[in-house]
């Protein structure tokens, strides 16, 4: 049995050199095919600096490809140095189960079962190495600047079934009362551009920009009217990035998510809006111009620090005023002529660590006019974290505490409420104090297969609500709480194809009335190009 045992031993230790000798016979595949292209582009270039540049580009882009197959082989390495202590451990194992030779079916699987899911594993993260050089192997799309630029996205088939009604069937953030509904979409399809440019002050240039086929919102749900809405097409654009990225800092404007929660729970059903979404996620994109700058603690710790300007958009509740020229007026951020400002502080691991867990403290202040002359000040303190838990599973959190919170997409939909006392020809107006948060706890089976569970809750406080009820009004005006409970299931049979299953419970609790809620279950069909 000890033979036995050493042979399927030996054999594992055959396939994982075999896995080496491919990934190292590809890579050099791709390098001679990089040679051949920077011999023809010497060849055929009309000009001297057209040649240097191109020559430039061709060994910037070969370096990268040493790189990350380098980096494949030290992996390999370290899962071979792995198997082979195992099978020094089997070895060691089997020697005094010998003695025992009238129980064989006790000594076999002690010599022959710890080598099992390590062989797997190995194939599984093989499959996907073979997957990413043959993309790198592609030809890539040509940019008039002659950079590199990358067309990415994700062809996504959404099914839902809504038990009650929603906001929105195809995208519900929020419960309100009457019948349920049953439909397919696709317009959550994302399509993205990835380019990088040439260095300027040292530093990489970079851009990229996703769009997506949610923008016409369906009737009755609220106008979307700060930079996340959309209009009477179907296109809309979802985040977009361009900056300089040296070794420790990085300079940027953006469209995208606050950095003070810079995760999101994950979720194939819940794209065009994030999962979460006015449930404790502050999600909403707006433009930011901001800089970040890592520094070194320790060998195992870094600090960052990033600090950006916002310019924060309204909520639904607020729609944009119109004038009779037709020009929509400015938001009541824009109005108080002052850009809001956000900042971060986080301490994490390297990149180089397995590990990736991070833990952050965030603020947000933003000034606010509205259209009454009505002045009031949006603030936030926050806290955000990811950690890596026993077993393979992961805690992601974000909390926060703030007031006028709706242009970030908390607050309950709104900024502030008001009303108007005929009797006392007096106008009385309030911005919202606001709490919330999400949390999601992960657990990956393998490469291929996840589990996500989250909660995520948004609360203005409802005795600041309440004497600003509106009778009759509608349910974003008095709502008071929107909480929302989700888990799916993510399965990944490829580096390009997903599918998952996943079931949300939505309640939502106007300042007067009783608790809406809606049980949604949707399902989710994926190809990643």
């Amino acid at each position: 049995m000890k033979s036995l045992g050493y042979r399927r031993n030996h054999a594992s230790v055959v396939l994982v050199l075999s896995s080496v000798w491919r990934t190292t016979s590809v890579s050099l595949v791709i390098l001679g095919a990089s040679s051949h292209l920077l011999y023809a582009q010497v060849n055929t270039s009309p000009s001297v600096p057209q040649r240097i540049q191109q020559l430039t580009d061709a060994m910037t882009r070969a370096q990268a490809q040493i790189q990350e197959t380098q980096h494949q082989l030290d992996e390999m390495r370290k899962e071979l140095g792995e198997l082979q202590q195992q099978m020094n451990s089997s070895r060691t194992t089997a020697s005094p189960v010998k003695a025992e030779q009238n129980s064989p079916s006790r000594s076999s699987p002690v010599a022959t079962a710890p080598t099992v899911p390590d062989i797997q594993n190995i194939r599984e993260q093989q499959e996907m190495q073979q997957s990413e050089i043959a993309t790198q192997d592609q030809i890539k799309v040509e940019s008039e600047s002659k950079y590199p630029v990358k067309l990415t996205g994700l062809l996504l088939l959404n099914g839902f079934i809504n038990t009650s009604a929603v906001d929105t069937p195809s995208t519900p953030s929020l419960s309100v009362s009457g019948p349920g509904s049953t439909g397919a979409t696709v317009r959550q399809t994302i399509f993205g551009l990835d380019a990088r440019g040439p260095h300027l002050f040292g530093a990489q240039s970079y851009a990229d920009l996703r769009v997506d086929f949610n923008s016409n919102q369906q009737a009755g749900s609220p106008p979307y009217n700060g930079y996340y809405g959309g209009n009477s097409t179907l296109l809309r654009l979802r985040t977009a990035h361009a900056g300089l990225q040296w070794q420790h800092t990085r300079a940027y404007f953006s469209l995208d998510r606050p950095i003070f929660n810079p995760e999101s729970p994950t979720s194939l059903a819940a794209v065009a809006v994030p999962a979460l979404a006015w449930s404790g996620n502050l999600w909403t994109w707006n433009p930011q111009l901001g800089i970040t700058r890592d520094f070194a603690l320790t060998n195992s710790q870094n600090l960052r620090l990033q600090a950006a300007l916002i310019d924060t958009g309204d909520p639904p509740l607020l729609p944009p005023v119109t004038s009779s020229t037709g020009v929509t007026a400015p938001g009541t951020a824009e109005q108080s002529r002052w850009p809001g400002i956000e900042a971060r502080l986080a301490f994490f691991r390297p990149k180089n660590h397995d590990s990736e867990n991070h833990f952050g403290v965030g603020g947000y202040f933003a000034p606010h006019n509205d259209s009454l002359g009505k002045k009031y000040d949006a603030w936030a303190g926050t806290l955000d974290g990811r950690f890596q838990l026993p077993a393979q599973f992961q805690l992601t959190a974000s909390f926060y505490r703030g007031l006028g919170l709706g242009g970030l997409g908390g607050g309950a939909y709104k900024d502030f409420v008001s009303s108007y006392d005929a009797d006392t020809k007096g106008y009385y107006f309030r911005a919202l104090d606001d709490v919330g948060g999400w949390l999601q706890l992960q657990e990956k089976f393998s490469e291929r297969l996840q589990f996500n569970a989250a909660f995520g809750l948004d609360n203005v406080f409802a005795r600041e609500l309440r004497p600003y009820a509106v009778y009759g009004g509608s349910i974003y005006q008095n709502l008071a709480r929107n909480r929302t409970y989700t888990g799916n299931v993510i399965y990944s049979p490829s580096a390009y194809l997903l599918f998952s299953l996943e079931y949300r419970h939505i309640e939502s609790a106007p300042v007067m009335g009783s608790t809406n809620g809606a049980n949604v279950i949707g399902i989710a069909a994926g190809y990643k190009f």
